[in-house]
């Protein structure tokens, strides 16, 4: 079969021929429809993230939409290595499919299924979310920031402040559901101000998919006003380290945490994600995304559009 196959970290992967997979007792074998390209599949087949492969090659793809051999229609992740979702056919744990609602395609669940799990597992697993509650969203200008403008507003966020770079992307959030933002292109002193003056608003959760010095101006600037808050890290483009002095960590009641692979359990993960899909109209759960068929993956592997999802067209030629 035709697959994007990694063969080393640090290269792209190629379209080439892989092994058919053989699915094991307890797996689906998946006709592969659709399967999106993120920061966390580029990372995964780079072997810079946590939870990367060991062993090449392997077929990239973490994540996609396709069809059980019964003929039902499913969301998966994680499929079995070294089968990955970027091929024609791949095996996955059943615990791992997702049927799929009749009212979104293909490309559209491949598209939003990841980047709008990441916040609603964020705020019901980690933050345990309650309606009525304000939520600061950091880096809302991306697909995933973006989605969570509109999880936050879908699950009853009383408040909702988005923080960005792009200024012409974040005046398009109100429209989204924010009721505040922040732009991050600005001097430090002009950051720290108009952080200040949201927490003293009342910030009960925060979102943060930068990580880097906007999350430690928006620790500091939180230490200061000293009010309770819940702060879920679940990105990092920002940067991957911060400087986070002790006294920030005892100076106010701050619950900080991550959400990710690893400190959900995947059947929360598979719960979110299922709720994500069936949510998704009612909520406009939906993004700009761009069908390119899986033979052009070298060409298309290395952008990254903020404004859009690659999502990869898979099927043998």
């Amino acid at each position: 079969m035709k697959a994007a196959i990694v063969r080393e970290a640090g290269r792209p992967p190629v379209y080439a021929e892989f092994a058919e997979p053989s699915p094991a007792s307890g797996e689906n074998l998946i006709d592969v429809t659709a399967a999106p390209l993120s920061h966390v599949t580029k990372a995964r087949a780079s072997g810079t993230h946590y939870s990367a492969a060991t062993a090449f090659p392997f077929v990239a793809g973490l994540d996609g939409v396709g069809r059980r051999h019964d003929g039902g229609r499913v969301y998966f992740f994680m499929p079995r290595a070294p089968f990955g979702s970027m091929a024609a056919r791949t095996a996955v744990d059943a615990s791992h499919c997702v049927p799929l609602p009749d009212d979104i395609d293909d490309v559209t669940a491949a598209a939003i299924a990841i980047p709008a799990m990441s916040s609603w597992a964020a705020l019901k697993e980690r933050a345990k979310f309650v309606a009525g509650e304000s939520v600061l969203i950091n880096g809302a200008t991306g697909t995933s920031g973006r989605l969570a403008v509109r999880v936050a507003r879908h699950l009853g966020a009383g408040r909702i402040v988005a923080t960005g770079r792009d200024r012409d992307s974040l005046a398009a959030l109100s429209s989204l559901g924010a009721d505040a933002t922040v732009a991050l292109q600005q001097d430090d002193a002009a950051i720290a101000r108009a952080f200040a003056q949201e927490f003293e608003s009342g910030v009960d959760i925060v979102l943060d998919y930068l990580w880097g010095p906007s999350a430690e101006n928006l620790l500091t600037a939180a230490a200061k006003i000293g009010k309770a808050l819940r702060f879920v890290q679940i990105g990092s483009i920002g940067g991957a380290a911060i400087p986070l002095p002790a006294h920030t960590l005892r100076s106010f009641p701050l619950d900080l945490m991550g959400s990710g692979i690893g400190s959900v359990p995947m059947p929360r993960i598979r719960n979110a994600v299922g709720e994500v899909l069936r949510a998704a109209s009612a909520a406009g759960l939906t993004t700009n995304a761009k069908a390119v068929p899986l033979v052009d993956v070298e060409k298309y592997w290395s952008t990254l559009d903020p404004r859009s999802r690659t999502v990869f067209l898979c099927r043998d030629e």
